[in-house]
């Protein structure tokens, strides 16, 4: 059986920490998932860690016959001018021979911009105290930098019970709880992945 591998950025050294990021964004994605499984196709997300370990993880799986549609998903780090696969060319001078615009997807900047993008989920979660004004109020996230977004969140949820914003200890629960529709209407680039990825499980 065909499937769809995504190797995912993030989730730290531990392989529980990764765990959770994992479980995580298998929520959040779990519209693409589901279109996946209909075909049928096999669904593997992968929380590699580090950046660099990433990209080798995705490079390496080239040729796996058990997953012909793979995707590589990284934060942009900073604001995105060129194509995906040109700005990690330029930043981290990777090289993606062989490998399709589509198949190549960004956070952009960081995975925290999808998080801010539902500050009603987010409210929900922390709860008391959560200052939901201290979040970035741009339409289009992707133009709000990379600290800029980590700070407001420190703003936002340090009075909260929950404590401020944990990015291994509270992200499953986050990407779990936000709605992917108010993502995809403040970052372009999640939708992209989410037009993208279902086109090309379409004609697998």
């Amino acid at each position: 059986m065909n499937g769809v591998a995504i190797y995912l950025e993030g989730g730290g050294a531990g392989k529980e920490s990764r765990a959770e990021l994992r479980r995580g964004m298998d929520a959040f994605l779990g519209e693409i998932k589901a279109a996946a499984l209909a075909r049928p196709l096999r669904w593997k997300l992968v929380a590699c860690g580090g950046r660099q370990r990433t990209y080798e993880a995705f490079v390496n799986a080239a040729g796996d016959p058990d997953f012909s549609i793979r995707v590589l998903l990284v934060d942009a780090e900073e604001p995105v001018a060129t194509t995906r696969r040109e700005h990690l060319r330029r930043r981290d001078r990777w090289s993606f021979p062989g490998v399709a615009e589509t198949a190549v997807h960004l956070m952009t900047q960081t995975m925290e911009t999808w998080i801010v993008a539902d500050p009603d989920a987010l409210s929900d979660f922390y709860g008391k105290n959560f200052h939901k004004s201290a979040l970035p109020k741009a339409q289009n996230l992707e133009m709000v930098l990379k600290q800029d977004v980590a700070n407001s969140l420190e703003r936002a949820t340090r009075d909260t019970t929950k404590g401020v914003y944990h990015k291994i200890r509270h992200v499953n629960a986050l990407l779990s709880g936000i709605d992917a529709t108010k993502v995809r209407a403040r970052c372009p680039c999640c939708e992209a992945l989410f037009i993208e990825l279902p086109g090309m499980i379409e004609v697998a």
